[in-house]
């Protein structure tokens, strides 16, 4: 199934998205990568609050390439999602609804997932020239010292994605 959906993205979405349906995202998503995350669960153990609220909001684990003159940002492929993974439960339980990168998760992001109706979708590898352009606005929110792995806050229009997993835990990596 082809559904156009906007951010934030709450329950009552992902509830409806289901394993294989192809997505075109519209509205505000965050990047962060390892060293975010990172940061992000330092920030929690110290019990700060974090620089971006997580309530209803997606994460795509990307690092872009410099913008060329005249573009909003440059490359804007997915990164392997499994490196977020021992950082997701955490934030998934504070309130983050979907999250973008490519590849498989562990049982336990799953297992969080499900206990937060949030869902995973997969934005095609290779093709972060293409995807940069349904980026229409970038701009860095925090850690501006990581360069490419600083939190930003992007928009975008339709942006192309395939629900991987689901907020019920049906995984097409894992479907036959």
């Amino acid at each position: 199934m082809e559904q156009h959906i906007h951010t934030p993205i709450m329950e009552a979405v992902t509830k409806g998205l289901k394993v294989g349906d192809y997505i075109y995202l519209s509205g505000t998503v965050y990047t962060a990568r390892d060293a975010a995350h990172q940061r992000m669960s330092e920030a929690l153990d110290r019990g700060e609050k974090l620089p971006v609220d997580l309530k209803d909001a997606t994460i795509y684990y990307m690092g872009p390439s410099p913008a060329r003159e005249g573009q909003v940002i440059g490359s804007a492929g997915p990164t392997t999602a499994s490196r977020m993974d021992k950082y997701a439960p955490r934030l998934l339980d504070l309130g983050q609804k979907a999250m973008i990168g490519k590849g498989k998760r562990s049982k336990e992001v799953v297992d969080a997932m499900i206990r937060n109706k949030a869902v995973y979708f997969a934005a095609v590898g290779g093709a972060g020239a293409l995807i940069s352009k349904c980026i229409t606005k970038s701009e860095i929110v925090c850690y501006e010292d990581l360069g490419t792995e600083a939190i930003r806050r992007l928009e975008v229009e339709n942006f192309p994605l395939i629900v991987v997993i689901d907020s019920e835990g049906n995984n097409l990596y894992e479907n036959k």
